[in-house]
């Protein structure tokens, strides 16, 4: 059974709800890494998180039903090209290692804020403890930073299949 004929028998709701709740795996992951290894996370991995539980609630909106679908679709999409964006600066400042370039040097920006916001709230989840250049997780020759990188970009292919696919039909 080749993946084609295989996604065509997932219905787009199922496809939703699969790509949501891993977007929820995949925040569960890397708290479980963070307390098991020691990890100390900094305000990209944090905001990192914060798109990826948008992702898991854009696709759980999408699958909720066809008159939601569009927005939910867009909501994941959205967050996942955020997501692009912050773990490939990330991976660039860990490639980079310039400390000026640090996130935390100078005057907060609005995502190190909205960080911090979320962290005094809930530590457990959103404390950024961390440099963004660091690399204290690596597999395969890659941080974590680059498997999130991996990960986003591959979102963006299966939300954008999903929305051809169920979009196309309305």
């Amino acid at each position: 059974m080749s993946l084609s004929s295989l996604c065509g028998r997932i219905s787009d709701r199922t496809a939703c709800l699969v790509l949501g709740f891993g977007a929820f795996a995949l925040v569960g992951v890397g708290v479980v890494l963070g307390e098991a290894l020691r990890l100390n996370p900094c305000p990209l991995c944090i905001f990192q998180r914060v798109l990826y539980l948008a992702i898991g609630c854009g696709a759980l909106i999408a699958a909720a039903g066809r008159p939601l679908r569009p927005w939910g679709l867009l909501i994941a999409l959205m967050a996942a090209l955020g997501g692009i964006a912050a773990a490939g600066y990330q991976g660039w400042l860990q490639w980079m290692a310039d400390p000026a370039l640090e996130c935390g040097f100078g005057p907060p920006n609005l995502m190190e804020q909205t960080v911090e916001w979320l962290g005094e709230r809930w530590p457990r989840l959103f404390l950024a403890t961390g440099f963004c250049s660091s690399k204290e997780w690596v597999f395969l020759g890659l941080s974590m930073a680059h498997w999130s990188l991996v990960a986003f970009v591959g979102y963006v292919g299966a939300l954008a299949a999903v929305a051809r696919r169920s979009l196309g039909r309305s």
